[in-house]
């Protein structure tokens, strides 16, 4: 019963619209009650869920990002990846497709993605002569690589929660984010080349050298994010603190495109930003605490389970259980509730964790272009002044091709296991 009130408000919550965060701490608070626990417990497991050391990247990676929008990044990029494949048919959406790899790299987080690289691309592109359906579309499944791609806030989550070196992590997305990106372009130069869209003229080496060093402090960052993880100079917080002064520099000093004034505003985006994130990481804690104490992990292990122990059965259950929790509930949430309990199932039939957390941040990245509440979607189809039905429909192809990408990296641990293996002997 007291199970039962627990999703009854959490999915009535979802249903009406409430906040994620909100939704799971009401159910929580309605499960305590119910079930006669001490409501004291409520702050003490929020409290237990935010105090984890890694975590404390999360403000550090955003606030990077965030400096090294304001200070000139975003063009500089595109510029960058636009010398390099703007001449090829359907060039402007292959650079989208290019900068979001790029980009993706520093901010980790794919709707800091989809606001930043849209808002330059996207009227771009339609002034150029693409549909603005496509335009959106390209930019909205692109964004999703960021994540993917080191740093990544998602990943960083993942390794709070099963213990697994944040640094491996990040680079065990490091393959599959390429190998998306590339899927991508190939997609978007179909599409291109049946549609006639339009390209630019080759601008000569002379640009791409220009564009590269006019974009060099930028790339260098991602550089710097993954020499710290791997050299064992710095721990994850540590390297998002160095990232961060680094940003402040390269944007002040170096591109001189930061004002001192902005500084301020900046600082209080980044923290509201991270509050949010770690507030919902508490209340996360306290419902996945109360899944645990009630069994459900188990208890969804042994359902599976009792219906079929194949691994290639039980991988492609997981895939499609992400990708409907993914279409409706937000990523971090969604990793928070079913990371351990589908971490269990995974390990029963012999699926090594890493592996398993890469295709598992893979699939929910996929969600935030899906309907009906694929954030991502819905950002940049503001941007392209669209309603979100013509732009569901230009990235479908790009959602297929996404889905062939999870199902190569679900079903062959290489490519997510092979870089980590690699580096750490």
């Amino acid at each position: 019963m007291d199970v039962l009130i627990l999703f009854s408000v959490f999915v009535g919550g979802l249903i009406i619209g409430v906040p994620v965060a909100v939704t799971l701490g009401l159910s929580s608070a309605a499960y305590l009650l119910f079930s006669g626990i001490p409501l004291v417990v409520m702050p003490q497991k929020v409290y237990a869920g935010m105090d984890v050391f890694v975590l404390l990247s999360i403000p550090g990676f955003i606030l990077a990002g965030n400096l090294m929008n304001r200070g000139g990044i975003t063009n500089r990029i595109i510029r960058f990846a636009n010398a390099i494949v703007g001449w090829i048919r359907g060039g402007l959406g292959l650079t989208n497709i290019s900068a979001s790899m790029l980009f993706g790299g520093i901010t980790g987080t794919a709707v800091a993605d989809a606001a930043s690289i849209g808002a330059v691309m996207i009227p771009g592109m339609k002034k150029a002569g693409y549909p603005a359906d496509f335009s959106a579309a390209v930019t909205a499944a692109s964004s999703t690589v960021g994540p993917i791609i080191p740093p990544s806030v998602p990943m960083i989550i993942v390794g709070a929660l099963s213990g697994i070196s944040v640094g491996k992590m990040f680079l065990a997305g490091a393959v599959p984010g390429i190998l998306m990106g590339v899927a991508m372009m190939v997609t978007c130069y179909v599409i291109s080349v049946r549609k006639n869209f339009p390209r630019q003229e080759w601008q000569g080496l002379g640009e791409v050298a220009r564009s590269f060093g006019d974009a060099f402090w930028a790339l260098a960052m991602t550089g710097l994010i993954i020499y710290g993880l791997l050299s064992g100079i710095a721990t994850p917080t540590e390297t998002a603190v160095v990232a961060s002064v680094y940003a402040f520099v390269v944007g002040a000093f170096v591109y001189g495109e930061l004002p001192m004034r902005a500084v301020p505003r900046i600082l209080v985006d980044s923290a509201v930003s991270s509050a949010a994130i770690l507030v919902l990481v508490g209340l996360a804690n306290v419902f996945g605490w109360i899944l645990v104490s009630e069994r459900i992990p188990q208890a969804i292990a042994d359902a599976v389970l009792s219906v079929t122990d194949n691994r290639f059965l039980v991988i492609l259950i997981i895939n499609l259980l992400l990708l409907f929790v993914g279409m409706f509930m937000e990523t971090i949430a969604a990793l928070i509730i079913l990371f351990v309990p589908l971490l269990s199932l995974a390990q029963a039939v012999g699926i090594e964790p890493l592996h398993f957390a890469t295709f598992a941040v893979l699939n929910l990245m996929i969600g935030l272009t899906t309907p009906p509440v694929g954030v991502c979607l819905f950002v940049c189809a503001n941007i392209a002044r669209l309603p979100l039905g013509p732009v569901i429909r230009a990235i479908f192809p790009f959602l297929l091709t996404n889905i062939l990408v999870l199902l190569a990296v679900s079903y062959y641990a290489p490519l997510a296991t092979w870089l980590p293996s690699l580096l750490s002997q």
